[in-house]
């Protein structure tokens, strides 16, 4: 049987809107769905691990694998610059798997413009001051990180209007459900129903 692609979704959202969470949910239940883990030069904050939550490395290697053109996309993002290996997403999809890259706006437009098939996914807070309790209560961040992310959270929302689909995490349950309904939605396309049933298609029809 002819391996279906697997899907490649964005999901882009302001700081603090609880994409990682909702990512981290949906993941857990659902084993054909794999997380990009980007690289970064940005340092690694307490409870992280390198190879799970990023693949921390310095700016020479960062700088050296864009010469190689390993990445799909990468960006500056807050002073420092995020990758996706392009190998690993390509391989993963050719497997059959879905993947999710958790990505700000910018890497999603690389993305959209050399991937054409990639569903774009936007989360939104209900507010920006239950965005700002957010960013305040995770403790990752001093005074004036917290500043800068809230001043910047107007203009990566504008972004929203580049996406597919569009969530509110207001209620955790409620986001999660609709982020799971997408899901759902894509992997019962025809074209995927049909590489994935086609021994029982054949049987049905001889």
């Amino acid at each position: 049987m002819t391996r279906y692609q697997g899907t490649l979704y964005t999901i882009s959202a302001p700081s603090g809107a609880g994409k990682t969470s909702l990512v981290n949910a949906l993941v857990a239940q659902n084993p054909d769905i794999q997380v990009s883990i980007s690289h970064t030069t940005r340092p690694m904050r307490p409870g992280e691990i390198d190879g799970v939550n990023y693949h921390f490395v310095d700016d020479a290697k960062f700088a050296t694998m864009l010469k190689e053109n390993a990445f799909l996309e990468h960006a500056l993002v807050y002073s420092n610059y995020y990758g996706t290996s392009e190998a690993w997403v390509k391989q993963t999809l050719a497997a059959g798997l879905d993947v999710i890259l958790e990505i700000d706006w910018q890497g999603a437009e690389q993305i959209h413009r050399q991937i054409k098939e990639a569903i774009a996914i936007f989360i939104l807070p209900p507010s920006l001051q239950a965005l700002l309790e957010r960013l305040t209560q995770r403790g990752q961040d001093d005074d004036l990180v917290i500043a800068q992310r809230l001043a910047l959270a107007k203009q990566d929302i504008s972004h929203y209007k580049n996406a597919d689909y569009l969530i509110i995490n207001d209620n955790f349950d409620t986001a999660l459900d609709e982020l799971r309904a997408i899901i759902l939605n894509k992997t019962l396309v025809l074209t995927k129903q049909t590489q994935r049933c086609q021994d029982l298609l054949q049987e049905l029809l001889a």
